[in-house]
């Protein structure tokens, strides 16, 4: 009888902590309308789109999402914030199992003393790297400078 319980406790417990993990990572998503398009399997979010993807919050004029890849592909103005990171751009595709995001057209990167203006930026999340391409001015403390491209490091604070 014992044993019975026993094995009973464990599969209830594997089975709450399996469903807590799920319920943890799905993405908040708030919008002024919001619905699901069944044909492409995506939520469709216009007008003030807030979505929040673990610690990631992207707003946008218009968003579409994947709950099943944790991608968001956001326009009309977004913004992308996680911790001291802050990105400002026309467009963004967010990687969520890849914790990578594309953002596209006038980005403005800043952290503390540090800003990028681009055309376009690549941000991986595991690695720290931000690559900025195109049109890319960095203004670091007094100096100022241009470049073809340029990466930084977000955990080190550093330009490579």
């Amino acid at each position: 009888m014992k044993r019975k319980v026993f094995v009973a406790l464990v599969l209830f417990l594997f089975t709450f902590t399996s469903i807590a993990a799920v319920a943890l990572a799905k993405p908040i998503i708030k919008a002024d309308t919001t619905y699901y398009d069944i044909n492409t399997g995506l939520y469709v979010l216009k007008g003030n789109v807030y979505v929040e993807v673990k610690d990631r919050i992207i707003t946008a004029g218009v968003a579409r999402v994947s709950m099943g890849s944790l991608e968001v592909w956001g326009s009309e103005g977004i913004t992308l914030t996680q911790g001291g990171i802050s990105l400002v751009a026309d467009r963004v595709h967010v990687y969520g199992t890849e914790n990578r995001a594309v953002i596209d057209g006038n980005v403005n990167f800043k952290q503390t003393d540090l800003t990028i203006v681009a055309d376009k930026a690549d941000f991986d999340w595991r690695t720290k790297l931000g690559v900025f391409s195109g049109n890319v001015q960095i203004t670091q403390g007094n100096s100022s400078w241009s470049a073809d491209s340029a990466t930084y490091n977000v955990e080190t604070n550093t330009l490579l």
